[in-house]
Order: C-alpha cells, then structure tokens, then sequence
C-alpha cells in the first residue's frame, strides 16, 4: 500500500482566464466580438473571463465553444469568483487614472447620490457598464457609463 497519492490537478481560475487570453490572441478576435458571439456586454464578459464573475451555465458553453477550451473550463467559468485584487494603487495609466477620478470625485459623486437618493450606495451587483468613443475635433474622447441599483441603509 502507498503511503502518498497524488492529488489530481484542477483547473483553477487563473487557468482558465490564461487560456481565454491566449485563444483571444491565437483567434485575432476583440472582447467586443467575443461578447456578441456569447449574447452578453464586452464589459461583463472580460470582467467574467477574468474570473471576477460567474457564468451562468450557457453562456459558459458558449464561451468554451467559441474560443476552443477544454469542456472542464466551463465548469470552472460557472463557479463563484472570490473578488480580490491587489490592494496597492496601480501603476498601470489607464487603471491609476481610475483610481484618481475615484480619489479626486468620489467624495463628489457619494454626496450628490446622498442628496438624490439618500443614505445609500450604488450597487456594484446590479450594475452595468458601458464603453465607448465619442468622436471630438479635439481629439475623441472615453465615455464610461455606469448603471447601478440604489440600496439605502437600513435603520433598525
């Protein structure tokens, strides 16, 4: 009898996302393209394919067939994310920038949500988001536009 076994490797998040981005990369295709052909937003898809959120059971399907994973990714793509990110200011321009809208505005766009709503916050769970160019003589421009569901506090 063995006195060790060998535990059989699973598929983990992380693999799955680096094998979505090398069949991205392998298939020339954009995360615009991707989304259309899975029926769901560019935003909701890479944020899923990062492993940020879980597919529901089709459209994890889809994504396996469209871009060619083995069928345990799906599996691996429906199951609850835990959302975790470096907790240190990035360094990245585009991401940092974010981050410095939220450090200059946020006490901005958390008082004007107070006196349109109340005491509340704005739901990162029933959200959506949507990206685009606006064309501009001075040079186009980013439009984010967020949606996200009020939930006020609770008194009791």
């Amino acid at each position: 009898m063995k006195d060790t076994y060998e535990v059989p490797q699973m598929m983990s998040k992380e693999d799955v996302t680096a094998m979505i981005l090398s069949a991205k990369k392998q298939a020339g295709m954009t995360w615009e393209q991707i989304a259309e052909r899975i029926d769901m937003s560019p935003v909701w898809t890479h944020s899923a394919c990062m492993g940020m959120n879980a597919m529901p059971a089709d459209k994890a399907k889809a994504l396996v067939s469209v871009m060619g994973l083995p069928q345990e990714a799906a599996g691996v793509l429906e199951e609850s994310p835990t959302k975790m990110w470096e907790q240190a200011v990035p360094t990245d321009p585009c991401i940092y920038r974010l981050y410095e809208i939220v450090g200059v505005y946020g006490p901005t766009i958390k008082a004007l949500i107070h006196e349109k709503f109340g005491d509340g916050i704005m739901s990162a769970i029933d959200f959506d988001m949507k990206i685009s160019r606006v064309e501009n003589p001075k040079g186009d421009r980013v439009k984010i536009e967020m949606s996200g569901k009020y939930l006020g506090y609770n008194s009791w």
